[in-house]
């Protein structure tokens, strides 16, 4: 065998110009000490904030406290089997989750991995944790309404698209019932809707995955769970999880909802990591940057301009508060950072009033920029008088005798807030709301015993359905009550009085 020396020379040459050198560089350091959720890493020097790092069984951490001699890291999983003297290695990566389609209808972690045993979730875009929010020239103002199905706040606290809006009360008030209808009214909206259950017991979570599945709310919503179980350090990111896959639609144009249920147990984690990792305790032990964990977070929410392609996100953080104390830091926090408040009432909750909005300290901030003129028309003093009613019902019940002016005031506020009471998982339609709000604020219900509101407005909407569709689909294409649809809807009204007067009352009932 003869070797041919130009051709061993000239394929030598061709390696030699095509090599390219593959050196993996990583850092590489060694736990000190770990425990409840932390590890301190010494040798990781170059290690970013923020960053991804992985221990030996696979477990991600997160680099949290950048100190003079060691690392902090938060470890997003079981920490149970690492141990000291275990290797650490950077990954030069931040924290991400997968997003787009593959997400929606989806139950997962705050690491994107599923929960429903219905595959992996096969992705081919992946987007940071934590985002900028977008700057002041990248927005515009929110005018677009976001329709929750529920009269008191589509009537009095209108939400619009990009408005984050707080939804805060006592322990059992209905505060995820509000969010769950709201979501459920989005079925033909085209928004796609995130909840992120926060510290919830499995069984709540469970509840609500059901009671979304059940009115086919789950074909467009994605479930982010960091339950009451789950480490602290997952419990913190959840929230930033659900918001990075949220915001995918919104920089593609789209809308988007979100649901934070709920950030005070957020916060609580928080705490648990600050303290743990020996940040100084500032106001209820809270480390001082609580305020702006929850600003970064909710600030992403936003209307963006047209340029940005006009996509939205729309937030509902939701607030737990002991024995009604709105004046605590988380709250007063959250509330400062917001476009309005829902308070929820217990007093109001055990009395029948559901949803248990208090209107006197609910308000929206947007206002009527995000209502149909519809609505705008027919409950443009509503809020204003249901708040005077409050007062003036506190009064009456000292026992004085009234004028008959002020008894037909609270007569007809009596009426108002049987009309307002609303089942759960019953989002009604705009067009409805309008019918049944201008019938209440005209006066229509004044001579219809209080007890038989509730039976009235369901056989009236049912009558304008089947017998006058022709007002309703008018509201619902124009989006406006003109003259000639209010000349119709009351001659609509005063038609339909004539067939409810005939109808039989319920036995003992009195008016």
């Amino acid at each position: 065998m003869r070797f041919k020396a130009g051709e061993i020379a000239s394929v030598l040459q061709a390696e030699i110009e095509h090599y390219q050198a593959q050196i993996d560089v990583r850092e590489v350091g060694r736990v000190l000490e770990v425990g409840d959720g932390i590890a301190r890493v010494y040798g990781l020097s170059g290690v970013m904030s923020g960053e991804m790092v992985t221990f030996p069984n696979g477990v991600t951490g997160l680099a949290f406290n950048l100190e003079e001699q060691s690392v902090g890291i938060i470890i997003l999983g079981d920490y149970l089997s690492i141990n000291e003297g275990d290797e650490v290695r950077s990954t030069g990566q931040l924290l991400s989750v997968p997003v787009g389609d593959a997400v929606i209808g989806r139950v997962v972690d705050p690491l994107g991995n599923p929960l429903d045993d219905k595959g992996p979730i096969v992705s081919a875009e992946r987007r940071p944790v934590e985002f900028t929010a977008p700057g002041v020239a990248l927005r515009q103002p929110v005018r677009e309404p976001l329709q929750t199905g529920i009269k008191a706040i589509d009537a009095m606290t209108p939400i619009g698209r990009g408005q984050r809006e707080l939804i805060i009360g006592d322990r059992k008030t209905g505060k995820t019932a509000i969010c769950i209808d709201t979501i459920i009214n989005q079925r033909d909206s085209g928004v796609k809707c995130f909840y992120v259950a926060i510290g919830q017991k499995e069984s709540t979570v469970a509840g609500v995955i059901d009671a979304l599945r059940r009115y086919g709310a789950m074909d467009y919503t994605t479930v982010v769970v960091s339950g009451a179980s789950s480490p602290a350090p997952l419990q913190y990111i959840a929230p930033y999880s659900g918001t990075a896959m949220a915001e995918y639609f919104m920089y593609k144009g789209q809308h988007a909802l979100i649901v934070y249920d709920d950030l005070s147990k957020q916060a609580v984690a928080y705490r648990q990591l600050s303290l743990l990792m020996r940040r100084p305790p500032g106001r209820e032990a809270y480390p001082g940057d609580v305020f702006y964990c929850h600003s970064r977070l909710l600030e992403r929410s936003a209307k963006l301009s047209d340029a940005m392609g006009g996509g939205s996100l729309t937030s509902l953080p939701i607030i737990e508060t002991l024995e009604g104390e709105v004046s605590a830091y988380i709250p007063t926090n959250v509330i400062s950072i917001t476009d309005g408040q829902i308070y929820l009432q217990p007093d109001l909750f055990f009395a029948g009033q559901r949803p248990a909005m208090n209107v006197g300290i609910s308000v929206s901030r947007v206002g009527g920029a995000a209502q149909i003129q519809a609505m705008k028309r027919v409950a443009g003093g509503l809020r204003l008088d249901l708040a005077a009613f409050r007062e003036l019902e506190a009064f009456a019940q000292l026992g004085t005798d009234l004028d008959a002016a002020t008894q037909a005031r609270l007569d007809r506020g009596y009426r108002m807030t049987e009309l307002l009471k609303q089942g759960q998982y019953q989002p009604m339609h705009v067009a409805d709301q309008v019918m049944s709000i201008y019938a209440g604020t005209r006066g229509h219900l004044d001579k219809i015993p209080r007890e038989r509101v509730a039976e009235w407005e369901q056989d009236f909407l049912q009558f304008m359905r089947e017998q006058k569709p022709e007002i309703r689909n008018k509201i619902i294409q124009t989006n406006r009550l003109d003259e000639e649809t209010e000349q119709a809807l009351q001659a609509a009204i005063a038609e339909f009085q004539a067939q409810f007067a005939v109808k039989q009352p319920v036995a003992g009932v009195r008016g």
